[in-house]
């Protein structure tokens, strides 16, 4: 067996000494290099790239501000422009709470003319504690609309006055809910509702403070 380094083996020959020999330089023996060499340390400077890239990544993770618990900040919009085209599209009386209660801001608005509970024109908003609360109305059938907003929180029998507006308390394991139904030749949406994680208490501020929204003249 040769052992190298310039050991007399047990053959009696000996083995060239190869320790300094540069990479990419040819052997003692007048062979090609060693192979092997390039190839580590090409896989060493990939595994070096990657570890800065993953500390990158970390370093933005920990520093990025989670406001909820989804993990994403939740921003804060101005929904007018979009209340604007809604009003001008539906085909009933659009709601806003204006001017918000305090504490209250909104965080995204949408009107849906095709909807799948037909037209329907939604606000949704949180509060200084980032409970949720959302408006919404809709022209289609009422209780599969309610159903899927409130995640089948169910009416309890009682009733609240707000306004000019009768609403109907729901109270289910994630959401309550505020219901009012419109009657015939109303030019309300057939359906309006708010819900949330908030208490029907506070859901009632938000009622008293709606509105009809009036777009600017075009």
């Amino acid at each position: 067996m040769v052992h190298h380094g310039g050991v007399a083996s047990d053959t009696g020959t000996t083995a060239p000494d190869t320790a300094g020999t540069p990479d990419g330089a040819d052997n003692a023996g007048g062979g090609p290099a060693a192979p092997g060499r390039p190839a580590t340390k090409t896989v060493r400077d990939m595994m070096l790239s990657m570890a800065v890239i993953m500390a990158g990544v970390l370093v933005l993770f920990l520093v990025q501000p989670f406001e909820n618990p989804g993990g994403r900040a939740v921003p804060t919009v101005d929904f007018q422009v979009e209340a604007n085209t809604a009003a001008r599209a539906a085909p009933y009386r659009l709601l806003v709470p204006e001017p918000l209660p305090e504490g209250w801001r909104p965080t995204s608005a949408r009107y849906d003319r095709d909807g799948e509970y037909g037209a329907t024109w939604r606000l949704n908003l949180t509060d200084e504690d980032e409970q949720y609360a959302a408006l919404a109305q809709a022209d289609g059938p009422a209780e599969p609309f309610v159903a899927w907003l409130t995640e089948e929180a169910r009416a309890t029998g009682e009733s609240r006055t707000v306004g000019s507006r009768e609403w109907a308390v729901h109270a289910g394991d994630k959401y309550h809910a505020l219901v009012s139904l419109a009657g015939p030749g109303s030019p309300d949406a057939p359906v309006t509702v708010l819900t949330g994680t908030v208490s029907p208490d506070r859901l009632a501020e938000l009622a008293a403070a709606l509105v009809p929204h009036r777009p600017p003249a075009a």
